[in-house]
């Protein structure tokens, strides 16, 4: 298998099947398992198939096949965490927008959800899923020495210890993105398991404390090693990556700055993490991005493989949904096939010309042409990954086919050796694996760290700025800067590096963009012009509204 643990989801046994009467999370507090954990334990191996699961979790919508889903949901496949994760986070935003016109989509993308939105609810339930899913391995009848021993399963004693801190690490990051997403989810921990106790709320500013506190903790853990020893297994690295984000959004989360502690998180994961840039920026998001080299700079990621990790969210919808019929065989072209490199067209998503000049000012651009890029791509930011083939320059999204703006070939079916893997295979699902952290990021929280100890700006001489030139080098050969940057140039450096990853939103409320009528962007608000303010409420989506009725802890997030 290509990566560590990958079984296909029929290989798994009873271990992972305990956590399948958690339900969706909607309506009881979590109860007592129906196999008992001797019984779910009872080989050696099911340790490594559970934490197998765990890992997997960010892309599987059930243990079945990827049409059924184990969350009560209209659509299975649109309700995968990381599809849905990098829609809250971009379709909300300037930098993605779709056609479809589900009641999800246009809340989202509009900025006029709801408590019931689709995408709101799949992220808030299959996070707390995540959740119960670490917390079940972490209970003490499951994982703990003398749980083990019990079982006669002392050989496997130091593997179990290292997979409770890499599923202590797992259930943090799930808080972090909760965290962020939503404010103030409940905090469910392995002693709710069984309990008629619900689970309560710490408020932001407590639960903040709370990853915090795990996340420096597992910093020291003995078991969690110092850097990563296979990919994709989650190391001390991967625990200061998320202090790192963590840090950076501090002020928005507690109301306190922590500039100084994000930069040095980020530094710890630059130069203690083991992690490495991949040589080309392209190759981080091909189909073979697990050993192309891309795998050496991921830090967390959702999993999959055409054969055996089949989602119709991760990455197959960012290959498919950014093509139309027509597009599919440009695109081939452009790559250099005579003959069309995709199974499929979801003819869904583009990017407005607004957002592509605001964040790339691309050069020789030429509108109308039906046949390339559109614009001098050796002239320009290799980053951007855009063609306007056949479109029109005058954004619309109330249309029925994306043929406006731009269409975005971020995630294209070709492995970084330029094969059509997804023709050779015969199969539909991509194998790009989707990087939730990657060291990219870690450069530059560091760098927009630094500039905003230093009053905003960087100049040449400072180390901030020289791990920026870097990425832009590794982008175009030459970093190409001014002598002195801004915080304005950083924010445009993250959009150019890691825009449709999941990081938009946030970086634009830590600006205090976005819901400034001084930041406008195409249909933010409904309106066409963008040119309005959003109300501070729209910062945090809502807790569910399922949730609410079944938890009587549980309080609404301000504004909803």
């Amino acid at each position: 298998m290509k990566k560590f643990l990958l079984y296909s989801v029929a290989l798994l046994t009873s271990a992972a099947m305990i956590t399948s009467c958690l339900g969706d999370l909607d309506a009881e507090p979590l109860a007592d398992t129906t196999i008992t954990a001797d019984k779910a334990f009872e080989a050696p191996e099911s340790y490594d198939q559970y934490v197998n699961y765990a890992y997997s979790y960010f892309s599987l919508v059930s243990q079945g096949d990827p049409g059924s889903s184990d969350i009560a949901v209209s659509d299975a496949g649109q309700s995968e965490f990381t599809r849905q994760y990098m829609f809250l986070n971009e379709l909300s935003a300037d930098g993605l927008k779709c056609i479809w016109g589900d009641d999800y989509v246009d809340g989202l993308q509009y900025n006029k959800w709801t408590t019931t939105n689709a995408a709101v609810m799949a992220v808030y339930l299959r996070g707390l899923k995540g959740v119960a899913i670490c917390n079940q391995f972490l209970h003490e009848s499951v994982s703990s020495d003398g749980a083990v021993s019990g079982r006669g399963h002392d050989s496997k004693l130091s593997d179990v210890r290292a997979y409770r801190a890499e599923m202590r690490l797992l259930r943090a990051i799930y808080y972090e993105i909760l965290l962020d997403l939503y404010g103030n989810p409940p905090l469910v921990l392995p002693e709710n398991i069984g309990s008629t106790n619900f689970p309560t709320q710490l408020g932001r500013k407590g639960l903040f404390a709370w990853v915090e506190n795990e996340l420096l903790e597992l910093t020291k853990d003995e078991y969690l090693p110092a850097t990563r020893v296979a990919y994709p297994r989650l190391s001390k690295g991967a625990a200061w990556a998320v202090l790192a984000r963590l840090y950076l959004n501090a002020e928005v989360y507690t109301g306190e700055a922590r500039w100084a502690d994000a930069k040095n998180a980020a530094e710890k994961v630059i130069t203690e993490g083991g992690y490495e840039l991949c040589e080309n920026y392209a190759d981080l998001f091909r189909q073979d991005n697990s050993t192309n080299g891309a795998q050496n700079e991921i830090i967390v990621a959702s999993l999959y493989d055409a054969q055996t990790t089949q989602s119709w969210g991760g990455t197959t919808h960012l290959l498919y949904a950014s093509v139309n019929s027509d597009l599919r065989t440009v695109v081939s072209s452009m790559f250099g096939f005579s003959s069309d490199i995709y199974k499929n067209q979801w003819n869904g998503y583009h990017v407005s010309d607004e957002f592509v000049q605001k964040n790339f000012a691309l050069q020789g651009v030429e509108w109308g042409q039906t046949n390339s890029w559109g614009y001098d791509r050796e002239a320009n930011d290799k980053r951007a990954m855009f063609t306007n083939a056949g479109f029109k320059q005058q954004f619309e999204n109330e249309v029925s086919d994306i043929t406006t703006g731009w269409a975005c070939l971020k995630w294209v079916p070709l492995t970084s050796d330029n094969r059509p893997n997804l023709i050779e295979l015969d199969i539909e699902f991509s194998s790009a694996d989707f990087p939730i952290f990657r060291l990219a990021e870690m450069y530059l929280i560091s760098a927009e760290a630094a500039a905003r100890l230093n009053g905003g700006t960087l100049t040449s001489a400072d180390a901030g700025y020289k791990r920026i030139a870097e990425l832009r080098t590794r982008a175009n050969g030459a970093a190409d800067m001014p002598l002195t940057i801004d915080l304005d140039y950083i924010l445009e450096e993250r959009t150019r590096e890691l825009y449709w990853e999941g990081h938009r939103r946030v970086d634009l409320i830590r600006y205090g963009y976005y819901t400034s009528a001084a930041y406008p962007w195409p249909y933010k608000g409904g309106i066409p012009a963008g040119t309005v303010a959003l109300s501070d409420h729209l910062t945090v989506f809502p807790i569910i509204t399922t949730d609410l009725i079944a938890n009587p802890n549980l309080e609404q997030n301000t504004g909803y």
